[in-house]
């Protein structure tokens, strides 16, 4: 299943596109196929195309004199390469192999050629990239493939910005296990803080930017190697002189050669001189209070940097951090900023260690959060998709419980139908007993009637107002910034035909229009939309967390495959023919018409819902392609409207799961 747009706006470059241009690219662009250790292309071969990775993993590598391999870099899902030979035109520096059956969106040289011409804007934002990588290569060779710049920033000064970047750096070398380094900027009359807080002492060198002359030799002798695995270097400026300033450029040239990760502490400033610094970055953290008055004036620096120095709101981050106490909802503080929230920084707990808070302290949720960041930011995100199944969908509760024991990072999770119920309650912060408990509210296998509100089916059987008044007894008036961890509710738009998926607003008003099940449930009208259960076009929603750059996701399927349901009408078959034996035999008295009544139910929620099941395998089998792992507990024998076997159902995801563990652990590890 490859949807080519969603591609190309899953990738940074193509991402701001205009439709218009997008379909220009979607047009001239196409999708090539590369078996298990076929080679993409060699080093040494002149420039074919402009390639991005759609499915599978690919590695670029060098080989020295001795034929041995370098290895630069893996590339998985989004990541686009070959593209400084397509521009340069000089012969290709790197091999790159697949490593896996790969899927590859290719565009050619001559296609490329044109669209650059089609699309001002893209070819200034490739020159100014191209120009920065390629700055110093006739006196420093590259020994990383690709490199980030992560710029973080603040318009006031004790904003936690400095212990925000120490701990990002940490995380992104914890989390990705690549090179990493942190350029200080601080006034030539302050001591950096950073050597106290990573235990250096006074075994660091100041850079002066405005007097010492800049060359590779001069910056790789002021690199402090640090014991924690990442480097650093300390930069001194005079804020009297802007021209300082113009210097880290050149350094930057320099560095991005030797890390993949480059974070810059800049000072509290926004004259032009720190910003023609974040114009290098690739991507901007501005961190900000969640008070008013704060969110404000971050929100008038943004719109500076969008409108004076032409920005991509895309590249710039939103961080608030809860040092300060603020009365603000997350949607009204979403709605002061006039931008997207990026992430939330918890209050640092009391008692903490030090201010490596992601090595000494991480299970702070500070620390929790920032691992998050670097990895979605190191793009090692872990995705959770829970499918749809009515009362098979708590098998979901026992894989939770086994990500729990383990320590299994789940860093954004997506459901449809009641896969979206039981995302929800886990990620507003529900334990996965927590939620076996609320099960029992249906122990005996009447009390579901008990949300069944008839009405006169012209669009549904029920009403689902009980529905919908059991789902806010749960949510209440939580809103998807109450939320833990990102989340996204599906459900399906009947007039458009198309998905919508929720990640604000009310919680419950999402996930009633997700449960509603077509010609079950009357449609939930939400604004001008007539919604449906989510599962008519996600039930197993991978695609979504696949288009907002989700690189590891584990899936669970928990419908009935069709093998599962012929291996059941086997057992049934060998069942009747057990107990027939046994009646010819004269052994006990056994209800046969009732056992057959029983495993053969054929009521019209049967029917709809064994009608939506069929429809839905052949999307499922689709969606399980873009995901790195799929669960499918066995539930031969149960029924999907035994709501008063949540204890067993939850088993039969805890067994399913704790068989895989180990695969899991491969996937979000490599």
């Amino acid at each position: 299943m490859v949807n080519k747009e969603s591609i190309l706006r899953d990738i940074p470059l193509f991402a701001a596109l205009r439709p218009k241009e997008i379909a220009l690219i979607k047009e001239r662009s196409s999708i090539v196929e590369y078996k298990k250790d076929e080679v993409i292309y060699k080093e040494g071969s002149p420039p074919s195309s402009f390639y991005c990775l759609i499915s599978g993993r690919a590695v670029i590598y060098t080989k020295d004199a001795h034929g041995k391999q370098n290895i630069l870099e893996y590339l998985h899902r989004g990541k686009y390469f070959g593209i400084i030979s397509i521009l340069t035109g000089e012969i290709h520096s790197v091999t790159t192999k697949a490593i896996n059956d790969c899927q590859v969106l290719a565009i050619s040289k001559k296609d490329f050629d044109f669209i650059l011409k089609k699309i001002p804007q893209l070819a200034i934002d490739l020159s100014q990239t191209l120009s920065r990588r390629l700055k110093r290569k006739d006196i420093h060779q590259k020994t990383v493939f690709e490199s980030t710049i992560i710029s973080v920033s603040s318009f006031y000064p004790h904003s936690g910005k400095s212990i925000y970047a120490l701990n990002l750096a940490l995380s992104l070398k914890q989390e990705t296990h690549k090179s990493v380094i942190i350029l200080d900027l601080c006034r030539r009359d302050q001591s950096p803080t950073l050597p106290e807080r990573l235990d250096i002492g006074d075994n660091y060198q100041l850079f002066d930017l405005c007097g010492s002359d800049i060359s590779t030799e001069s910056i790789e002798r002021a690199v402090v190697k640090d014991k924690f695995g990442i480097d650093l270097l300390f930069l001194a400026f005079n804020p009297k002189e802007g021209r300082c300033f113009k210097k880290v450029v050149d350094i930057l040239s320099i560095v991005v050669n030797d890390y993949h990760y480059i974070v810059l502490d800049l000072p509290s400033r926004t004259d032009p001189s720190v910003v023609s610094i974040l114009n290098q970055s690739d991507l901007i953290h501005v961190l900000t209070s969640p008070q008013a008055e704060d969110l404000r004036k971050t929100r008038r620096l943004i719109e500076r940097l969008e409108r004076k120095f032409n920005f991509l709101r895309s590249k710039i981050k939103v961080i608030i951090n809860e040092y300060k106490p603020s009365e603000l909802s997350g949607e009204e503080r979403a709605q002061v900023i006039g931008h997207n929230i990026f992430a939330d920084l918890p209050q640092i707990e009391d008692g903490y260690s030090s201010d490596r808070l992601v090595l000494d302290n991480p299970d702070f949720k500070y620390s929790k959060a920032i691992r998050r960041i670097a990895r979605h930011e190191g793009d090692c995100l872990v995705g959770l998709v829970l499918g749809v199944g009515a009362a098979y969908g708590f098998c979901h509760i026992g894989v939770l419980k086994v990500l729990e024991d383990e320590q299994i990072p789940i860093d954004v999770i997506c459901g449809s139908s009641m896969g979206a119920l039981i995302a929800a309650l886990w990620a507003t912060g529900n334990s996965s007993e927590k939620i076996l408990e609320m099960t029992h509210e249906f122990r005996e296998s009447s009390l579901v009637w008990n949300l069944m509100d008839f009405t006169f089916p012209l669009m549904g059987f029920l009403k689902g107002d009980k529905l919908h008044k059991f789902l806010k007894k749960y949510m209440g008036n939580k809103t998807f910034y109450d939320a833990n961890i990102p989340l996204k509710i599906i459900a399906s738009d009947v007039k458009k035909k198309e998905t919508k998926v929720f990640d604000k607003g009310l919680l419950s008003d999402a996930l009633m229009a997700s449960c509603s099940m077509p010609g079950v449930f009357r449609p939930f009208k939400f604004k001008e939309d007539m919604l449906f259960d989510g599962g008519v076009m996600h039930p197993l929603p991978t695609e979504p967390l696949f288009e907002m750059g989700v690189k590891k996701i584990i899936a669970v399927n928990v419908t009935p495959s069709k093998e599962d349901i012929a291996r059941q009408y086997e057992t049934i078959k060998k069942d009747v023919a057990n107990i027939a034996e046994g009646l010819k035999k004269g052994k006990g008295i056994f209800n046969l018409r009732r056992y057959l009544a029983d495993k053969f139910r054929n009521n019209v929620l049967d029917i709809i819902f064994s009608s939506i099941e069929t429809m839905q395998s052949g999307i499922e089998k689709r969606e399980e392609q873009l995901a790195d792992i799929v669960l499918h507990p066995d539930t031969i024998g149960m029924h999907w409207m035994e709501f008063h076997r949540a204890a067993e159902f939850a088993l039969k995801g805890e067994e399913e799961t704790k068989r895989n563990v180990n695969k899991i652990r491969e996937i979000i590890n490599e």
